[in-house]
């Protein structure tokens, strides 16, 4: 895989901003910063079993969000995802 953003940090400025101050598409500036596709899954997976961990434990949705600093609705789908990505195996 070549081309690819290597960089574990989040962006602080858009994809449009970025193409004006390179002189380039945002296609390109999306492509030069984007998080590896494989990267991201894993960090999607560790995400995916933290939120369900916690709901196992017995945590509610309100309390599993402060503890990871996401929204409730996350949470919900979070764990809607998990659930069908259990039904697939």
């Amino acid at each position: 895989m070549s081309g690819g953003a290597r960089a574990k940090q989040r962006r602080a400025i858009t994809a449009k901003e970025l193409a004006r101050r390179l002189g380039s598409s945002e296609r390109t500036a999306r492509r030069l910063v984007a998080e590896p596709r494989e990267d991201f899954l894993e960090r999607a997976e560790a995400r995916r079993r933290r939120v369900v961990g916690l709901r196992e434990q017995g945590m509610k949705y309100r309390e599993i969000a402060e503890e990871m600093g996401i929204s409730t609705g996350a949470v919900g789908r979070i764990l809607h995802d998990a659930r069908k990505v259990e039904e697939l195996r």
